[in-house]
């Protein structure tokens, strides 16, 4: 597995270099050697964050773990990430379609967990053309965290999100 580290507000050095790559170093019996993931570590105030992220065919697969030391929050991320791809092993490795993602160690391994979705209240509504701002307000006024809505500029389906911090965030979808 390859890291590209980048850091926020806080200098990579060699030792956090070294620490990140150890610790999510022993997730490469998960993953083919040409795997990248991306971590970014950040500081703000007293918080230590760290975001990792990897692409696999398909799928993304993302932790992100805060304290008030980054070594705490790099061993929290690592058991995060380790957690969710065994829970989440079947689902991932979808008819082998993405087995070149992933190592044979890793699709041999059987789970004892199990993963199986439950999905339970189904949900439908009118969607009206809005602009992003109307969305968040509609959004707040409902007291929802997310809220989805069809972008009349672009005549799709997006959603707003409220974020830590009290901002708002826009998913929109572009097909692969």
């Amino acid at each position: 597995m390859r890291f590209t580290i980048t850091g926020r507000n806080i200098e990579v050095t060699a030792g956090l270099r070294e620490a990140v790559e150890d610790k999510l170093g022993k997730l490469d019996r998960f993953f083919a050697p040409a795997t990248e993931a991306t971590v970014r570590l950040s500081v703000q105030k007293d918080i230590q964050k760290i975001e990792v992220t990897i692409p696999v065919k398909g799928h993304i697969i993302r932790a992100e773990e805060s304290s008030n030391d980054m070594y705490v929050s790099i061993d929290l991320v690592e058991e995060i990430l380790e957690r969710q791809l065994k829970k989440y092993k079947n689902k991932l490795i979808d008819k082998k379609l993405n087995a070149p993602s992933f190592s044979t160690a890793f699709l041999e391994y059987e789970s004892a967990v199990d993963d199986d979705v439950e999905i339970v209240k189904t949900k439908k509504f009118a969607v009206k053309p809005m602009d992003p701002e109307e969305a968040c307000v509609q959004m707040e006024l409902l007291g929802h965290s997310f809220y989805v809505f069809l972008n009349g500029d672009t005549d799709e389906v997006n959603v707003v999100y409220k974020r830590k911090g009290g901002t708002y965030g826009l998913i929109e979808p572009e097909l692969l």
